[in-house]
Order: structure tokens, then sequence, then C-alpha cells
């Protein structure tokens, strides 16, 4: 790939630094020479889990979303700490969020969640062989989520009804679906 259509940055603004992001303005050069600036979010990057039972059937919580001010229906997912390797926060998330460890977890993809103003950075895992657990980490506490086991046709029912209606789970039923060889 070239660097054909590359923004130079001339100066950049940090707005706002917090927990989750943080958010700057950068003044940049346009290829063909004009100004113009780029309102950015800076996230170090999440991971999302598809744990699957031994029944054929996906692990996924319900939370609140304020930004959404509703609640929906998604797999597991939870942001990178500082230093840790997607495959770790893979676990802890699956166990924080759900009581849930993976006998196996395996990579699946990675992605840019919305590259047009943030560079966070999504890494899909799929869980099998899970283990319930009494002894599971604790999540955030400002986190309360309910814990939903669901096939793919009710998962496929729920995106009609827009409970579930985020990209990373829309992607990981598609995904089980391919998986097994269904359309």
């Amino acid at each position: 790939m070239s660097n054909t259509f590359e923004e130079k940055t001339i100066a950049s603004q940090s707005i706002y630094k917090g927990k989750i992001i943080d958010v700057r303005v950068d003044d940049v050069e346009l290829p063909d020479g004009n100004k113009s600036k780029r309102e950015l979010i800076d996230h170090p990057g999440a991971v999302g889990i598809i744990p699957v039972t031994d029944d054929h059937k996906i692990v996924m919580v319900e939370q609140y979303r304020k930004a959404l001010e509703k609640s929906i229906i998604e797999i597991p997912a939870g942001k990178l700490e500082v230093g840790e390797q997607p495959e770790v926060t893979a676990n802890r998330e699956l166990e924080e969020e759900t009581g849930y460890r993976a006998g196996s977890l395996d990579y699946v993809v990675s992605y840019y969640t919305s590259p047009g103003f943030a560079n966070e950075k999504l890494y899909i895992y799929e869980a099998r062989d899970l283990t319930k657990v009494d002894d599971a980490l604790k999540g955030d506490d400002d986190e309360f989520v309910e814990i939903i086991e669901v096939t793919i046709d009710e998962a496929l029912d729920l995106i009609k009804k827009e409970h579930i209606h985020d990209a990373k789970t829309i992607h990981a039923i598609y995904y089980l679906m391919q998986k097994e060889g269904r359309s």
C-alpha cells in the first residue's frame, strides 16, 4: 500500500485524557497541500470473545450502554490494559463477565472499529471447552451485566429485533454461521 493519501500532522492538541479514551485535534496537511482538522480518539484496543458452550450456545451479556441510552446484548468484551497481550485480556474478560474459563481460545480476526476518527483495534477470539468457575475474577465495580446463552437462531432473531445491535456481536454470529456452513 502506498502513502499517496497520507495526511501530514502539522500540530496536535490534546483535548481530553480519560480512563478509557484520549481525545485530540490534529491540524493536517492534505495530499493536495490544503489544510484541515481531524478530531481523533486514542484507545488502547480491546478484545471480543465468542464463547460457545458444549451444547452450541453462545454466551452473551446484556448491559446498559449509556451512549445508546438502552441495554443491548453483546459478546463479552473489554479494554486492553497497558502492556497486556490480547489473549490475556480475552481470558480475563471472559471470566470477569461470564464466570467461564476457556479450555481453548483461538484468535479469529482483528479490525479497527471506527477508523474515520478512532484508532481502537478490536481482537476477536473464539472460546470453547468452557468451564463455569466458582472463584471467577470479579469485573469492574461500575459494570452490571446479565449472562444470556442463546443459539445461533435465537441470536439472529435478537439481531432482527435490534437487541443485538453492535458490530462485534453481529460479526461473531455471522462468523459462527459461516464456520458451521450456514449462510
